[in-house]
C-alpha cells in the first residue's frame, strides 16, 4: 500500500552557462570563405583540377555549415516561452548534428568523383593548384582562429572550428599534391589527394557525429560523471538517499538536472537548497538544478505517489514527470 508522498521543497538554479556571442566571427568566416569557394571553384574549373574542386566542395559546405552552427547560435537566445519552456537553446544540438550529416555527404560526393578520375585522370596545373589552395590555408586557418576559444565548451562551435581546421588541412594537402605534379607530372596524384581529404574530414566528422547524436538523445552531457554527481547529493546533510536522477543537456553549452532527496528529519530550508545548487554549478557545470525534497521513513513504497504536483519558475513548469516522460509510480 502507498503512503503519502511529501513534496516540501523545490528548488531551480539560474542558466548561468549562456554561449559566448560568435556572431562577428561567423559573419567574417562566412563572407571570407563564400568569397574563396567561388575563386577556387573557377580555378579547378580552369586548370582541370579535381583537388581543387573538392576542396571548393568541402569549403561551400563549410559556408553552409558555418550558417547552420550560426543559425543555432542566434535561436538559442530566444526567451523561453509558453511553448518553448527552455527557450530554443537545443536547437545548438541540433546544428552540430546537421553540420556533422552535411560533413558526411559532402564526403561521399568527393569521393565519389576522385574515384572516377582514377581511370582517366586529366593534365593538371601544378603551380596555379599550390596558390589557390594556399590562399585556402590562410583563409580557413584565419577563420578557425576566430573559434578556437569556443570549441572546448561548446560543441556547435566546435563544429564550426573542425569544419576550417579540416579546410586549412586539406589546403595544405593540395599544396603539397600541386608541388608533386610539378616534380613528377603525375596527374593521378590529384584525385589520389581527394581521397586523402575525404579521409581527413571523416576523420574529424566522427567525434562531432557522436556528441551531437548523445546530445540529441538527452545523454549525460560528455564531462559530467553521473555517479560523482549522485554521490554528491547523498553527502549532503540529512539526504539519506537519492533517486530519479536525470541530468541530460539543454543546449550544446547548458546542463539541467531533476533529483528527488530523501530528507526523513524534515525540510533543510534554503540555505540547503542554495548550497547544494551552488556545488552543482560549480562541480559539474549544472546550471539548472530541480531539487524534490521528500519527508518521509525511507520506505520504497512511499516514494512514489505524487502526480499532479505543479512547480513554477519564470516560464519553465515541471510536474512530478521526469524529463523523458516517465511517471514515478
Amino acid at each position: 500500500m502507498h503512503g503519502s508522498h511529501n513534496h516540501s521543497g523545490h528548488s531551480h538554479a539560474g542558466h548561468s552557462h549562456a554561449p559566448a556571442d560568435f556572431g562577428r566571427a561567423f559573419a567574417i568566416g562566412t563572407a571570407l570563405n563564400l568569397a574563396f569557394v567561388l575563386v577556387e571553384g573557377m580555378a579547378g574549373i580552369v586548370t582541370g583540377s579535381m583537388a581543387l574542386l573538392a576542396d571548393a566542395g568541402h569549403n561551400l559546405s563549410d559556408v553552409l555549415g558555418l550558417l547552420i552552427a550560426w543559425g543555432g547560435a542566434e535561436l538559442a537566445k530566444r526567451p523561453a516561452s509558453r511553448r518553448f519552456t527552455y527557450g530554443l537553446s537545443s536547437s545548438t544540438i541540433l546544428a552540430a548534428l546537421a553540420n556533422a550529416v552535411l560533413l558526411l555527404f559532402a564526403v561521399g560526393a568527393i569521393a565519389l568523383e576522385a574515384v572516377q578520375r582514377f581511370q582517366d585522370p586529366p593534365p593538371v596545373a601544378g603551380l596555379t593548384v599550390m596558390i589557390v589552395a594556399g590562399i585556402g590555408i590562410l583563409i580557413n586557418g584565419a577563420t578557425a582562429f576566430m573559434f578556437m576559444r569556443g570549441r572546448a565548451g561548446d560543441i556547435n562551435i566546435r563544429g564550426a572550428y573542425l569544419h576550417m581546421v579540416a579546410d586549412a588541412a586539406v589546403s595544405a594537402g593540395v599544396v603539397l599534391g600541386g608541388g608533386l605534379i610539378l616534380l613528377t607530372n603525375a596527374s593521378w596524384i590529384d584525385p589520389a589527394i581527394s581521397l586523402v581529404i575525404v579521409a581527413v574530414i571523416l576523420w574529424s566528422t566522427w567525434g562531432l557525429l557522436r556528441d551531437s547524436v548523445t546530445m540529441a538523445l538527452h545523454a549525460v552531457p560528455a564531462g559530467i560523471d553521473p555517479e560523482k554527481v549522485e554521490d554528491m547529493l547523498a553527502t549532503l546533510p540529512g539526504v539519506t538517499r537519492v533517486h530519479d536522477l536525470h541530468i541530460w543537456p539543454m543546449s550544446t553549452t547548458e546542463s539541467a538536472l531533476t533529483a528527488h532527496l530523501l530528507i526523513p528529519g524534515g525540510h533543510p530550508g534554503d540555505a540547503f537548497l542554495d548550497d547544494a545548487q551552488h556545488r552543482l554549478e560549480h562541480d559539474f557545470g549544472i546550471g539548472h538544478a530541480t531539487l524534490q525534497i521528500e519527508v518521509g521513513d525511507g520506505d520504497p513504497c512511499r516514494l512514489h505517489n505524487g502526480h499532479g504536483h505543479k512547480q513554477g519558475h519564470g516560464n519553465h513548469q515541471h510536474d512530478d514527470h521526469d524529463h523523458d516522460g516517465h511517471s514515478h509510480g
